[in-house]
């Protein structure tokens, strides 16, 4: 597929809408009102520390909505009040945090359903208004909206679009993109759809084991099968392993991808030889400032000196869990929870979701005494919902 063209025919149809609806000054005020909280500011003031009694508390320097993040919800509200009476839609949740997305199925902007995991479009008409969300959508979605002659809402967030760019020129220069990201995601799921050969890489064990196949080291068979969902139609890793492109899902862990890049690079490097590598290496910075900023700020917090740390944002929040994983890794007992329901003030507990495992309840999770907590939240969660868990901390601790 020419996906430069059906980007060019989708933004050029007349029904296409990057920019939203409204100005920057009431897009920021209605945005405000919902979610932003006098709480939080305060203690961004005071430092990111709150006392109060025997609780302490210390936030993240940088934590919450991102400004892509920001601007999606922004635009996927305006764009009700500017269709108040047309059938809106969006191509998948507008960001991962169900808050938000509740808020906008109360004002009947509906999700396109899936069956046996593939969206189900049948229920979209022509003149429907349909949102893209803040990490994309597939150009194949794309190219089917403007065959419907929907009214394209695009809130993708710019830093997705830049990794689009980039597997396009690995493409352009036959270059297979290495794609550090979840295969499944969203947002890989767009990404692979720009892209000409592509492989997924989920982490840097995943990434060594392709080093190996290069290297000389590996069965033909067993990669394919390893490999059988994260890869595009007809790869051959004989033949698309010799040149490659390193992009990534923009939430993943920084210090992750640059690795993974470093490794093919240096693999690449052995195999071809210093004056070859440029004929058999590419690479481009792809990673989110606003996922750096939060990453960084994190490994400031674990250095502090705290009994616990909370971690808000939604379960299937890929930049959520890696601030997590940060966490676990520093050996800070942590606890990732999407909503301030998760706590319950009564019973001293919380319900939380450790990495890979299903929802458990904790007793008596704040302890006695004095405690310092670290709390933290994704770029998707609103600064309201991070008061409304410390509203419940010192509820608990009182």
């Amino acid at each position: 597929m020419d996906t430069q063209a059906v980007k060019h025919a989708v933004q050029h149809s007349g029904r296409y809408n990057r920019k939203g609806f409204e100005s920057p000054t009431k897009r920021a005020k209605a945005l405000g009102d919902s979610y932003q909280s006098d709480l939080i500011g305060s203690i961004r003031e005071n430092d990111f520390s709150f006392e109060e009694g025997r609780l302490k508390i210390k936030l993240a320097k940088s934590f919450g909505f991102c400004w892509g993040v920001e601007r999606a919800v922004a635009m996927a509200y305006e764009t009700r009040r500017h269709y108040p009476n047309e059938g809106i839609w969006m191509t998948n949740e507008i960001i991962h945090n169900p808050s938000v997305n509740n808020h906008l199925n109360r004002m009947n902007v509906k999700i396109i359903s899936t069956k046996n995991g593939i969206k189900d479009f049948s229920s979209v008409s022509k003149g429907d208004v349909v949102i893209l969300p803040a990490f994309g959508a597939t150009v194949q979605e794309m190219q089917l909206l403007h065959e419907k002659k929907c009214q394209i809402i695009d809130t993708t967030c710019p830093w997705v679009s830049k990794v689009w760019h980039t597997v396009e020129k690995h493409k352009k220069h036959t270059f297979t993109s290495i794609i550090h990201g979840k295969y499944k995601h969203e947002e890989t799921l767009a990404t692979r759809s720009f892209a000409g050969d592509y492989l997924v890489v989920f982490d840097l064990a995943e990434a060594e084991y392709v080093s190996n196949y290069i290297k000389g080291n590996g069965d033909k068979n067993k990669f394919m099968n390893k490999f059988a969902k994260a890869c595009s139609n007809g790869f051959d890793p004989d033949i698309h392993l010799e040149r490659l492109g390193v992009a990534n899902q923009t939430t993943m862990l920084k210090s992750e991808t640059e690795a993974i890049g470093k490794l093919f690079e240096k693999t690449l490097l052995t195999k071809y030889g210093p004056a070859k590598i440029n004929d058999h290496f590419l690479a481009f910075n792809t990673i989110c400032d606003a996922t750096e900023e939060r990453q960084d700020a994190m490994f400031s917090l674990v250095d502090e000196d705290l009994d616990i740390l909370v971690v808000i944002g939604g379960f299937n929040s890929s930049n959520t869990t890696h601030l997590q994983e940060i966490a676990i890794t520093n050996n800070i007992e942590s606890f990732h929870i999407d909503i301030s329901d998760r706590i319950s003030v009564e019973n001293n507990s919380i319900c939380h979701k450790p990495l890979e495992s299903e929802l458990i309840l904790k007793k008596n999770f704040i302890p006695d005494g004095e405690v310092k907590v670290g709390i933290t939240s994704g770029a998707s969660t609103p600064d309201k919902v991070v008061a409304d868990v410390i509203e419940k901390l010192i509820a608990i601790t009182k």
